[in-house]
């Protein structure tokens, strides 16, 4: 990474309504919409806030080609591997914001699978008058790629999912397929294409079947809490993605109340996949 050095990137942007309808409509969960001027839910920024890269500027990956914002790793595989949010005050729909964002880190380890590269992006939101907003944390993690496979995906959806949110005696199931993937990519400006595209994340990357979003399997645990505790004023969540999830495959959503907010998890078939931890207080009250 000779040469590379970190840099801030700060935008004025606006806080759209248009990507949080889309995300309404696809989490289809009974809850109203979220319209302009009412609070942004708890990581819906990641919708809100979309940046599109041009076309010319992707790599191989259909991410944006690394060495400029971020650093030229060489590593293929690209995984959101979780972060913390601190919410000072929801932005509002329909309200400009400023964005700063910046690499605070980057750190070269070798784990069991081999040698991987973890970049620590931090990102601060405010308001046009100063006041601040969002800060967060992101931890991406970059690994070499797998062995690759030609056999099908763990679960092949013969159906739509329809509504991703099921509610059961224990909590809330979590459904997925190609379509609900597509749909959130678009929503979040998200070109990575081992979310979309079944031959590139088979046989390029060494992933048994599409993969499911961290940052949708994040917002999943967090929309939970909108189902279950209306009045929930959040005012930080720590998120981890924990082992992939691949489309189709079964998940439960299930939430531990603890003093002062939850700790949810995103559970597979084969164990847990993602967990956030929230801290909130209800309107009209303030944990200590």
């Amino acid at each position: 990474m000779t040469g590379w050095e970190p840099h801030a990137v700060t935008t004025a942007e606006l806080v759209d309504p248009a990507p949080v309808a889309a995300l309404a409509a696809l989490f289809d969960n009974g809850l109203p919409a979220p319209r302009p001027g009412d609070d942004l839910p708890p990581l819906w920024h990641w919708v809100a806030l979309p940046r599109w890269p041009v076309s010319s500027e992707l790599g191989p990956d259909g991410h944006p080609a690394r060495g400029s914002f971020l650093p030229p790793v060489d590593l293929p595989r690209r995984m959101f591997a979780g972060g913390e949010v601190t919410v000072h005050r929801a932005p509002r729909i329909g309200e400009t914001v400023t964005r700063r964002s910046i690499v605070d880190s980057v750190t070269e380890k070798s784990g069991r699978s081999g040698k991987l590269v973890i970049v620590v992006v931090r990102t601060a939101l405010s308001g046009v008058d100063g006041s601040p907003l969002v800060a967060e944390r992101q931890d991406l993690i970059y690994r070499e790629a797998g062995a690759t496979t030609s056999g099908a995906a763990p679960v092949e959806p013969a159906e739509l999912a329809r509504t991703p949110f099921r509610r059961t005696e224990n909590g809330w199931d979590f459904a997925t397929d190609p379509t609900l993937l597509m749909r959130f990519s678009a929503a979040t400006a998200n070109p990575h294409r081992i979310h979309y595209d079944w031959p590139y994340a088979t046989r390029a990357e060494g992933y048994p079947g599409l993969v499911v979003h961290g940052p949708l399997m994040s917002l999943a645990l967090a929309e939970v809490l909108r189902l279950d505790s209306p009045g929930a004023r959040v005012t930080r969540l720590a998120h981890r993605n924990l082992a992939p999830l691949f489309c189709g495959q079964p998940a439960r959503l299930r939430t531990e109340p603890r003093p002062g907010g939850a700790a949810l998890t995103l559970v597979g078939d084969a164990g847990p996949r993602t967990s956030l931890e929230a801290d909130y207080h209800e309107e009209g009250t303030l944990h200590a």
